[in-house]
């Protein structure tokens, strides 16, 4: 692989296409292409990692702490905007010095004591590295936002040997995840009147959101504590 290959800038690859450079644009293509079926694999070993975790719970203790896993790569255009905002040539050296968020993966978790116990065990792991982590859920972003973000290297095996790679796993619980969807395409409305107003709101919502994981954490530990004694009486 190339490390110096350079990505296209967008709008660059229909002129290309239109000069009769095909197979050259997909030559130059195929290291990016590479890198992004390499941090495809990434994604799947951390998925795979995360299910294994969720049959172990839901075999030994009747319980699925997991509730929905997504996954992604980032699509290439965004690869190079992102680079183009940070001043940065696209090159794949680049890329793979200066982004972490290529591959990233979704927890879904019941609720809040379930995200920690998740993550604690997935970066225990001898072959997993917490690289970053970043707990907005104790510490929310001034919006509301709340998540727990990691950053965790993971190696990949390929024909030519192992290779690390980076991934941004993100854990919420439902109620977490229902709120920064709606903020999400909520924010990207266009012509909004009163946006201050609107986001005031929406941090409400955040706030009351927290009670509620708060409460429905409470309730479901009070429902295990209390079907633990009643077997311990049996």
């Amino acid at each position: 692989m190339d490390e110096n290959t350079q990505l296209a800038n967008p709008g660059e690859f229909q002129n290309v296409f239109g000069s009769g450079r095909t197979a050259e644009l997909l030559e130059s293509a195929k290291p990016f292409m590479e890198l992004m079926m390499q941090n495809e694999c990434a994604v799947r070993e951390v998925e795979t990692k995360l299910n294994v975790l969720n049959d172990e719970f839901s075999t030994l203790y009747d319980y699925n702490p997991i509730e929905t896993i997504k996954t992604r790569v980032k699509d290439p255009l965004s690869i190079v905007e992102k680079m183009q905002r940070k001043g940065i040539p696209p090159t794949i050296e680049n890329i793979e010095n200066t982004l972490s968020d290529i591959a990233g993966v979704r927890v879904i978790c019941s609720f809040p004591e379930d995200i920690y116990a998740i993550a604690d065990i997935l970066t225990m792991q001898d072959d997993v590295k917490l690289l970053k982590r970043k707990d907005y859920i104790a510490n929310p972003k001034p919006n509301g936002y709340r998540s727990l973000h990691l950053i965790i290297g993971i190696p990949i095996f390929l024909s030519t040997g192992k290779k690390e790679m980076r991934v941004e796993v993100q854990f919420r619980t439902i109620a977490m995840d229902f709120w920064a969807s709606l903020e999400h395409k909520l924010k990207y409305k266009h012509n909004i009147k009163n946006p201050e107003e609107i986001a005031a709101d929406l941090k409400k919502c955040a706030d009351a959101i927290a009670v509620i994981d708060d409460k429905m954490q409470a309730i479901h530990n009070r429902i295990e504590r209390e079907s633990w004694e009643n077997d311990a009486d049996r």
